[in-house]
């Protein structure tokens, strides 16, 4: 068994899902091999997905990627689950192969060639701003979730099985029960503040979740934004490239028949001035022969008749 010509890195797609919104998966290729490697993806749902590109060479010992974009969905799957694969196809091109080269034949298996197959298939994950994405991370880091509690009197401090197990990151909205212990005056002189915060978490639990990563939620809303922007001016700029060659081999065509013609125009110039020379040569100076005889007749006809 041959060994292994790359190496792909992740071994599935995952995207982030969100009604009518787009979302963006990379995927890596590494040449682990001396030769020069052709690649060619493809999928089970092409309307459902955009990969660009879809086909390409990586050099010796080096590395290539391709984007994978789910484009928006109306309704969501049946358990978030799809049953979408993708199949990446790699085989060893000869040495200075582009990407311009790259025919069918190099992919098919009845020329005897080595193909080497990887499938690939879709997750679905939920986005980073989502409650259940929180609440999920937090569940693997601790083992288990806590629900907060939904209100804390004003003088009972919680005990300290409920402090080792709740996140750290819960401490900066949460009020915490060594500090309160620890600076009983600071407790006191804001009772107001301890009140509304209880309050305020005992009305909606997931709201120190919200509010404790905010910050993060906008960064990657703002990176996601910027890829999905990325990728819309990728398409455009493929489209843009497409169009641009098309008018370049209209070009080309209507320069070869503009030559064609030129050709065409000089060969018949060429025709009538040789067919010129032709009929040319066969004229003779001179009066014709017919004309001489009918003068000569005329003129003896004249002599006998003044000469009896």
């Amino acid at each position: 068994m041959r060994q292994d010509l790359v190496e792909i890195e992740p071994t599935e797609l995952n995207f982030p899902f969100e009604l009518k919104k787009q979302s963006c998966c990379s995927i890596y290729l590494v040449n682990k091999s001396n030769e020069y490697v052709a690649f060619k993806v493809k999928t089970t749902s092409p309307k459902r997905y955009c990969v660009r590109p879809n086909i390409g060479v990586i050099l010796p010992m080096s590395s290539s990627d391709f984007t994978v974009t789910m484009l928006g969905q109306k309704t969501a799957p049946p358990d978030m689950q799809l049953k979408d694969k993708f199949l990446v196809q790699v085989t060893v091109v000869p040495f200075g192969t582009t990407e311009e080269d790259i025919i069918p034949e190099f992919f098919s298996k009845e020329s005897g060639r080595y193909i080497e197959e990887s499938k690939l298939r879709v997750v679905l994950i939920s986005p980073p701003n989502s409650p259940d994405h929180s609440l999920h991370h937090a569940s693997n880091d601790n083992g288990s979730l806590n629900p907060i509690s939904p209100k804390l009197g004003d003088k009972e401090a919680p005990s300290s099985k409920d402090n080792q197990t709740s996140r750290p990151e819960y401490s900066s909205t949460l009020k915490s029960p060594s500090f309160t212990k620890e600076s009983p005056i600071f407790a006191k002189e804001s009772p107001a503040f301890s009140k509304e915060s209880h309050a305020l978490l005992g009305d909606s639990p997931h709201v120190a979740v919200k509010d404790s990563q905010v910050g993060f939620v906008r960064a990657e809303n703002l990176q996601f934004s910027h890829v999905s922007e990325d990728v819309d001016m990728k398409l455009k700029v493929n489209a843009l490239e497409t169009k641009l060659q098309e008018a370049e081999k209209m070009i080309v065509w209507l320069k070869g028949e503009s030559t064609a013609t030129v050709q065409e125009r000089d060969t018949l110039q060429k025709e009538m001035v040789t067919l010129r020379k032709k009929t040319g040569g066969r004229t003779h100076v001179g009066f014709p022969f017919l004309f001489v005889v009918y003068i000569t007749l005329v003129g003896m006809a004249l002599g006998y008749m003044l000469h009896p």
